[in-house]
């Protein structure tokens, strides 16, 4: 590694919560139009882990378990927003997003558009075919 590169990577640091919801927010305005508009109104968060409810809920043994939730009315369930009803939101959860990014060889960016893309009822097939449109997005970019 030439002095250049070591030295900015001695700069670099994990994305912060805000740089995983800019680069979700990018992943998301990548998709095709007709899948954004599919899910429309839906709100993506993003937190360090899940809280402890969520972990129990789902099952979990470690909060690095998770890497993201889909929690509303999926397109699966026709999608119709009911009075009262929380909006449908997808939840990322940045440390296990970190934690899987580096054991695997994926892009931070198609794993958010994986995420997002599992909540809604998308097969495998579907995503691999998402992700291949979208080209590699980075933080740079989001």
């Amino acid at each position: 590694m030439s002095g250049r590169a070591a030295d900015r990577w001695a700069e670099t640091r994990a994305p912060s919560l805000a740089e995983i919801e800019a680069l979700a927010d990018a992943a998301f305005a990548a998709l095709p139009e007709e899948f954004r508009t599919l899910c429309a109104g839906v709100r993506i968060h993003v937190d360090d882990f899940p809280d402890e409810e969520t972990l129990t809920e789902m099952g979990c043994e470690t909060e690095f378990d998770l890497l993201g939730l889909f929690r509303g009315v999926g397109l699966a369930q026709s999608g119709e927003v009911v009075s009262g009803q929380m909006p449908n939101a997808v939840w990322l959860y940045r440390r296990p997003l970190l934690d899987y990014w580096a054991e695997h060889d994926e892009t931070l960016g198609h794993l958010v558009i994986h995420e997002i893309g599992h909540h809604f009822g998308l097969s495998d097939d579907d995503m691999a075919g998402i992700e291949a449109a979208a080209d590699d997005i980075t933080p740079s970019e989001a």
